[in-house]
C-alpha cells in the first residue's frame, strides 16, 4: 500500500461521509497537500464528532472497514489496505492534554475543498503547531508548518489569524522558512 491506495481510500471515505451527511474534515498530509505543500502519505487522518464516527462505524464496520483498535477511531479500509485515523472533536492535539487548541467540530468549520472537506488553513495550522509544541514525537507537525509556509508563500501576517497560544511558534517557523539553502 502506498500513496495511490491512500488517495483512493480518502476519496472513497469522503464520498461515503458526504453521501450520508456525516460532517468531517481531512487533516494531516492530505490537507497539507491541498494547501500547497506536497508530502507523501500512506494513511488518512480526519476529525469528526464522536456521534458521527459511531454512526459511520454502525453502518460500515464489516462492510469495507474494520477497527484496528476496538472502540476507537483507528480504522482500516479493507478494500485498499489503508489505515484511517479519526480524531475526535473536542480532544486536544499532540498529547491530548487540555490546551487552548482543540480539534474543532467540522459541522461548523469545515470547508469543501476541491476533493474533500478540510479545515480553514488557520485552524489546520493551529492544530499542527499545538501538536508539535507539546509532543516531541510530533516534531514532524512543526516541520510541516515550516514547509507549508515556504511552499505556499504564506505571509508573516498569517500569524494574526492564529490563536495567541501558537502565534509565536508560527512566527519562529516563518523566520526559519525564509532561510534558503545555499546549494
Amino acid at each position: 500500500m502506498g500513496q495511490a491506495e491512500a488517495q483512493l481510500a480518502l476519496y472513497r471515505l469522503a464520498s461515503i461521509l458526504e453521501a450520508e451527511g456525516l460532517p468531517y474534515a481531512i487533516i494531516g498530509a492530505f490537507a497539507l497537500n491541498e494547501y500547497g505543500h506536497k508530502r507523501v502519505t500512506v494513511d488518512v487522518d480526519l476529525v469528526m464528532r464522536d456521534e458521527h464516527l459511531s454512526e459511520f462505524k454502525r453502518r460500515h464496520l464489516g462492510n469495507g472497514y474494520q477497527e484496528r483498535v476496538p472502540g476507537t477511531g483507528k480504522l482500516l479500509d479493507t478494500l485498499h489496505g489503508v489505515n484511517i485515523d479519526v480524531l475526535s472533536t473536542g480532544h486536544f492535539p499532540g498529547d491530548d492534554k487540555p490546551k487552548p487548541i482543540a480539534f474543532p467540530d467540522p459541522a461548523t468549520v469545515a470547508l469543501r475543498g476541491e476533493h474533500f472537506a478540510l479545515l480553514p488553513m488557520p485552524r489546520f495550522i493551529e492544530l499542527k503547531l499545538a501538536s508539535g509544541m507539546v509532543a516531541v514525537h510530533r516534531a514532524r507537525d512543526l516541520v510541516d508548518v515550516q514547509d507549508l509556509i515556504r511552499s505556499a508563500g504564506l505571509p508573516a501576517s498569517m500569524a494574526d489569524q492564529l490563536h495567541p497560544w501558537v502565534r509565536g511558534k508560527f512566527l519562529e517557523l516563518w523566520q526559519l522558512a525564509q532561510i534558503r539553502d545555499p546549494f
